[in-house]
């Protein structure tokens, strides 16, 4: 049993040092988190969006700005978009569920907010939708994917692609990025 712990464990890591030695990655992470903290100077918002696990990964990282990260400081404005069920299965329903986060976007995204929209494969229609329609109103536009970056990589203005197509790994990496850029967020403002 010890050794598939060891073995996922490794992979993990494998990942990770990928990350580390992937010099157009941290560039990108870095272009985000400069675009992220003049948003914020700004009085502009950041919003999440994601499905299943990459969902709770939004909800997470849109409370890190909201709530804190390490400081106690003033609350940042960020939310992530899957929060209210009634909107949710209403649109899901009377729509379908390709159009669930393009339409809160529609309702609440303004010129100068940000939309982070978090898909594995880089191809969840409803993240593409959001992303196309957040670009149409004014908002900048950042996706968090895996090695390929699906479709979203071709329509975002920024990409941050973990190099793996381990759903798992993927995700993983998305909060450790995340972790990274919320820290940095909250030092250059705080």
């Amino acid at each position: 049993m010890s050794s598939k712990i060891q073995e996922i464990l490794g992979n993990a890591i494998a990942v990770k040092n990928a990350m580390l030695q992937d010099a157009a990655l941290l560039s990108e992470v870095d272009a985000v988190i400069q675009l992220i903290t003049s948003t914020f100077q700004l009085g502009n918002q950041v919003f999440f969006c994601g499905n299943g696990g990459s969902a709770a990964d939004a909800q997470h990282l849109a409370a890190e700005f909201s709530g804190r990260f390490y400081k106690d400081r003033k609350a940042l404005p960020s939310e992530a978009l899957h929060c209210n069920t009634s909107y949710l299965t209403a649109v899901g329903n009377d729509y379908g569920f390709e159009w669930v986060y393009s339409r809160l976007i529609e309702g609440l995204g303004k010129p100068g907010d940000i939309l982070i929209g978090l898909s594995t494969s880089g191809n969840s229609p409803n993240i593409i939708n959001a992303i196309q329609k957040a670009n149409t109103i004014g908002l900048k536009t950042i996706a968090m994917t895996g090695a390929s970056g699906g479709k979203l990589k071709t329509i975002a203005h920024h990409s941050l692609c973990v190099p793996s197509t381990d759903t798992p790994r993927i995700q993983e990496c998305h909060i450790t990025l995340g972790h990274i850029i919320c820290q940095l967020v909250e030092e250059g403002l705080f």
